[in-house]
């Protein structure tokens, strides 16, 4: 398989998207970062083939996506749901909250991520590869 994971050319790319993260991403980095959910390790704004997400668990092969505005405009929901498909379509796991979300009820974000995770753990357990 060709690499899809942080192409050198999308580098600049995820860089500036890691110094201008929008204020609801960074309430979420916050929560995410250096293990905190237990022994599970996050990045963020990782690129996958031509997209870059939000936040990513390797382990788990789980996308976190925070929608802001911008997800709202016209287009915006099929070229999300096109990219969800792309990503999924990879194998890998995903899950999209609001910027609301995550300002009204940042734990229940947290708690539906550790939700996730241990499906994710659980469903790996049963079926082994």
């Amino acid at each position: 398989m060709t690499e899809i994971f942080n192409k050198r050319e999308e580098k600049e790319k995820r860089r500036r998207l890691r110094s201008d993260m929008p204020r609801a991403e960074g309430m979420l980095w916050e929560q995410l970062r250096g293990k905190r959910l237990g022994e599970h390790r996050f990045r963020r704004q990782v690129s996958i083939g031509k997209y870059v997400v939000d936040f990513y668990c390797p382990r788990l092969r789980l996308v976190v996506e925070v929608d802001g505005e911008s997800h709202f405009q016209e287009g915006a929901r099929e070229y999300d749901w096109e990219r969800q498909q792309i990503i999924e379509n990879l194998g890998l796991h995903f899950i999209r909250v609001t910027n609301t979300d995550v300002y009204s009820n940042l734990q229940g974000v947290v708690d539906e991520i550790l939700h996730e995770m241990k499906r994710i753990e659980n469903r790996r357990i049963s079926f082994p590869k």
